[in-house]
């Protein structure tokens, strides 16, 4: 399979290539943290080969069941990356929640990113309050912080979530679905 990058050529920060990510993607992820909390959460988002922008939310189970550490199950990841083969997907974005502390690559998740193309989603569930959301690029053991643009969300005055990111401004408010 060919190593492609999946960045919104487009719209680019100051920080440098941006994560583009669909608001119900965003959403589920967040849910599947916070759903697992007080363990960390994980999973990917894949996308097919050659098209732009994480599309399919997998989510996995922390084979650790720990507060502070994640891994993927060994099996279910054999299962996950066939099964994405199989579909002419790559894994484009890996996230996994910390519980207790800033989303920000530990030392740990700096040495188990195997995935030099793919964005590492870290959202924080420390605070009940809204999550904070941040994306970064990790290449040969070099950690880059990115900008997350939110695409596709629907404007619902019911239903308003705020997601924190670690760009300026520091809180983007988006409408998510009900």
């Amino acid at each position: 399979m060919t190593q492609r990058t999946f960045l919104d050529q487009s719209w680019r920060g100051s920080l440098g290539p941006v994560l583009s990510i669909d608001a119900a993607i965003l959403e589920a992820i967040v849910a599947h943290a916070r759903r697992d909390h007080p363990d960390e959460a994980c999973g990917v988002v894949a996308a097919p080969a050659g098209r732009e922008g994480p599309q399919r939310h997998i989510p996995m189970e922390n084979a650790e069941r720990s507060s502070t550490f994640y891994r993927f199950d060994s099996m279910e990841q054999l299962r996950v990356w066939r099964e994405m083969d199989d579909r002419d997907e790559e894994p484009v974005v890996i996230y996994h929640s910390h519980t207790a502390t800033e989303p920000y690559p530990s030392r740990t998740d700096v040495n188990l990113a195997g995935e030099p193309g793919a964005h590492y989603l870290l959202v924080s569930t420390r605070d009940p309050g809204p999550a904070e959301v941040r994306s970064f690029r990790i290449v040969d053991g070099v950690v880059t912080e990115e900008p997350v643009r939110v695409v596709n969300a629907i404007v619902d005055p019911v239903a308003v979530q705020s997601y924190m990111f670690g760009q300026s401004p520091t809180t983007v408010d988006y409408e998510c679905r009900a």
